[in-house]
This record gives structure tokens, C-alpha cells and sequence, in this order.
């Protein structure tokens, strides 16, 4: 259960980058560049569900380690994945082209997703 708990982003890098190589809008890069994030995690046995709210956006994901599922992009298109468990604190997913890893280290989340040779890295901070 070590990822179960609430999260607030403390930093981010390559986030623009990022977002242009997956198809967001220049405007949309530009209203969501500086908004604060918050994640809720929920881990029950071998399943999540992970809710992100930035702003009056909210994206639901919800999965089971190994089993193919839906999950809903920053693009909001709706994409087949597995995630994979490596150790008790790392999440493995690979959606089309982009390869996404989330780990505990501490009290910290810490989400790398990247596509080509961009790495977007996202830091957030347990707050309950």
C-alpha cells in the first residue's frame, strides 16, 4: 500500500516540451504551465484508481496491475495500457509511445513520462 494517500506537485520540468509532442495547443500549454496539481491515490491490492484535479479539471484512471485497461491521456483520448508493478514503490506503463514511470521514494511521487527524448518529470509531495 505504498502509494495510497494524497499529493500536491511541487515542481515540474519539460512540461511545455512535452505537451507539444503528444498534440496539446499552445494555449492549452499556456493556461496549464503554472496550475498547481493534486493526486489522490487509492491502492487496493493489485488495484488503483488515481484522481488528478488541476484546476476544475479532474482526469479518473482506474486499473489493475497486469490487465490491459482504458486510461484517459492529457489529451483526452481514451487509450489501451498495461501497468506493471516493479518492486513495492514503482508503476511501469507503456501507452502508444510514451513510457511512463511512477514511484515512491519517501514521501514524494515522482512521475517520468517520456516520448522520444523528452522526459517530463513531475515531483509531488504526500499531504496526507
Amino acid at each position: 500500500m505504498a502509494f495510497n494517500g494524497r499529493y500536491e506537485l511541487q515542481s515540474q520540468d519539460k512540461f511545455a516540451e512535452f505537451m507539444k509532442a503528444i498534440g496539446l495547443s499552445d494555449e492549452l500549454i499556456e493556461k496549464g504551465k503554472d496550475q498547481k496539481s493534486t493526486s489522490e491515490i487509492v491502492e487496493t491490492g493489485d488495484h488503483f484508481k488515481i484522481t488528478v484535479t488541476t484546476g476544475s479539471k479532474v482526469l479518473v484512471n482506474e486499473f489493475t496491475i497486469g490487465e490491459e485497461t482504458e486510461i484517459e491521456s492529457p489529451t483526452g483520448d481514451k487509450i489501451k495500457a498495461i501497468v506493471n508493478r516493479e518492486g513495492n514503490n514503482k508503476l511501469v506503463a507503456k501507452i502508444q509511445n510514451i513510457t511512463s514511470v511512477t514511484e515512491i521514494i519517501g514521501d514524494q511521487l515522482t512521475n517520468t513520462m517520456t516520448i522520444g527524448d523528452i522526459a517530463y518529470k513531475r515531483i509531488s509531495k504526500r499531504i496526507s
